[in-house]
């Protein structure tokens, strides 16, 4: 036999994570969509801030060292379309090889903190598995919501026998305008997407957020779902975040007039602001009973942080009443039941979220709940709310405490609170006089640019109904956290002449007794639903269809939206 060769060294893998001292600051202060830092000249004042809130640290890489490296795998054991989180020593990182090239980026979602790794990649981008946010694998750009930040990107530099990652900051480049004034009416997740949109595409002047709150944006998803965080833990933007990037938050400013052909809104406290360009994003206002006792002292619809903080202290070891079998009741009902005594639910329908979910979803959802402890009254609506000893609110000359809960069927239910979810109303009343086009349901008709029938005028979030792509362009109102963040992204981007349109699937979540349940695309108008899994253990995914369209594709695994639980 022939002499032996030597064997060739494997090439390896390199990561260099760069971090000079003054990008790693900035970066910290990286706003919604974009990876790099950005700075700006302050111009204009803010008032009325209200509460300290938790500093932003985005950046997991905090090695003092400027330059990291890290030897992390061979070539060959990363093959196209594949994944693998890498340890640096000072943090770790997502690296990434698709079509031969190598990226590396943040390995967890700004949004929850979810592995990335376990999320799915795809035409260059990786989605969350939690909640559905999309990051460009190229920029670590966010391209679909939830969330407000990109992820940190290392760019990667190939060499002969290796391949290395480093951090590198990528310059946004100015944007010329003579705008004076962008005005936003309204402080959730589409106005603040809206205000940072427009920051990253390089809009220097004013900018002014006003809100009728007394908070900085906050995430009002978790009133329902953790009812004891206080509004500091949950506000969505520093202090500083919005002190850094100029933007003005007016709270405790509630706007009662616009005034669109002299470009002028009007606030409660007859202060005037003109604009150039608006968005309204003002999202909704609960329901109410419209029974006797109504206004008593511990019936609550969770609009606030102090509502949801002041439920769970009354409901701590007595007795819970949710009107209501939405969302937002449904969650309610699930984080009380270890700490109230009993939890009862009142609801109109026969089944749980039957409209939305269906029979066999909705009665698997209903046994879940009853298996701990929670009490249905299906079919049936609440005829009266009583105080004390059965005496009717009205008759007491000052506020008085429930103890009952009457209904139509004739039961009577002790209630210590009650909660009120029975659907939300779109907070538009301020606009009759404004000119802006509002349908008969209180929606703003936009087009897919987030535009109103007014040039100058923008909605979004859960106040508009707006053409679904995928739908035929049917108009629809999707009150998604998801789709509120994409809807700020395009009205700002179209409120600086850029004409994009809206293309993106709705997408919601929430999570019952350490279940999650996962709602992908519209599947209003389905008339058949395919289970795949097992629905008994919560182990499924529902596949919402229409039988007409399926009888046309009958080969097609057309369908209107998933609904997966884990």
């Amino acid at each position: 036999m022939g002499g032996c060769f030597s064997k060739p060294k494997p090439v390896e893998v390199k990561v260099e994570v760069v971090l000079p001292e003054k990008e790693r600051e900035k970066e910290e202060m990286s706003p919604n969509g974009k990876a790099s830092p950005l700075a700006y000249k302050a111009n204009g004042t803010t008032r009325h801030y209200h509460h300290e809130e938790r500093p932003i640290n985005l950046n997991p890489y905090t090695n003092p060292k400027d330059m990291v490296e890290a030897s992390v795998c061979h070539v060959k054991d990363l093959e196209n379309g594949q994944m693998r989180e890498v340890d640096l020593g000072c943090g770790k990182a997502l690296l990434i090889k698709q079509n031969g090239e190598y990226y590396a980026m943040g390995h967890k979602c700004p949004h929850y903190g979810a592995p990335l790794v376990k999320g799915v990649l795809s035409r260059g981008r990786v989605r969350c598995p939690w909640h559905g946010a999309c990051f460009n694998i190229v920029t670590g750009d966010i391209e679909d919501f939830p969330g407000l930040d990109g992820l940190p990107k290392f760019q990667a530099l190939q060499s002969q026998r290796r391949t290395k990652v480093m951090a590198k900051c990528i310059a946004l480049s100015n944007y010329s305008t003579a705008i004076t004034n962008m005005l936003i009416i309204g402080a959730g997740p589409a106005g603040l997407v809206c205000a940072e949109t427009l920051r990253q595409e390089g809009f220097s002047d004013r900018i002014v957020i006003c809100t009728s709150e007394k908070y900085l944006p906050y995430d009002r998803s978790k009133l329902s779902k953790s009812m004891d965080s206080q509004a500091e833990q949950i506000l969505l933007r520093s202090k500083e975040f919005f002190h850094t990037y100029d933007i003005e938050v007016l709270t405790e400013s509630q706007v009662v007039n616009v005034d669109t052909k002299s470009k002028m809104v009007v606030f409660k406290d007859g202060f005037r602001m003109e604009y150039n360009k608006l968005l309204i994003a003002t999202g909704s206002t609960p329901k109410t009973l419209t029974c006797k006792g109504k206004e008593l002292d511990n019936v609550f619809t969770i609009r606030t942080p102090e509502d949801a903080n002041r439920v769970v202290k009354l409901a701590t070891s007595r007795n819970a009443v949710i009107v209501g079998a939405s969302f937002l009741g449904m969650e309610v009902a699930a984080y009380l039941c270890e700490k109230a005594h009993s939890v009862s639910v009142v609801e109109l329908e026969n089944i749980p979220f039957k409209k939305f979910f269906g029979e066999k979803v909705g009665l698997a959802i209903m046994k879940l709940f009853e298996s701990n402890r929670v009490k249905f009254y299906m079919q049936t609506e609440v005829s009266e709310l009583r105080e004390q000893e059965g005496k009717p609110a009205k008759e007491s000359s000052i506020i008085s405490e429930l103890k009952e809960v009457v209904l139509k069927s004739g039961k009577v239910l002790r209630a210590d609170v009650c909660v009120i979810g029975i659907g939300a109303s779109p907070t538009t009343g301020f606009l009759k006089q404004s000119g802006v086009t509002i349908d008969s349901k209180g929606y703003i008709p936009v087009n897919k640019m987030m535009q109103t029938n007014v040039p100058s005028v923008f909605a979004a979030g859960d106040v508009v109904t707006f053409p679904l792509t995928f739908r035929n362009n049917k108009k629809v109102n999707v009150p998604h956290w998801q789709m509120a963040h994409m809807q700020g992204r395009i009205a700002a981007l179209n409120m600086l002449a850029q004409g994009t349109e809206i293309n993106t699937i709705p997408y919601l979540w929430t999570a019952m007794f350490g279940k999650s349940i996962r709602y992908a695309g519209n599947g209003e108008g389905f008339d058949d639903v395919i289970i795949q899994g097992d629905i008994e253990e919560l182990k499924f995914v529902a596949f919402y269809t229409r039988r007409a369209v399926r009888s046309l594709y009958p080969n097609s695994k057309m369908t209107s939206l998933v609904d997966q639980w884990r």
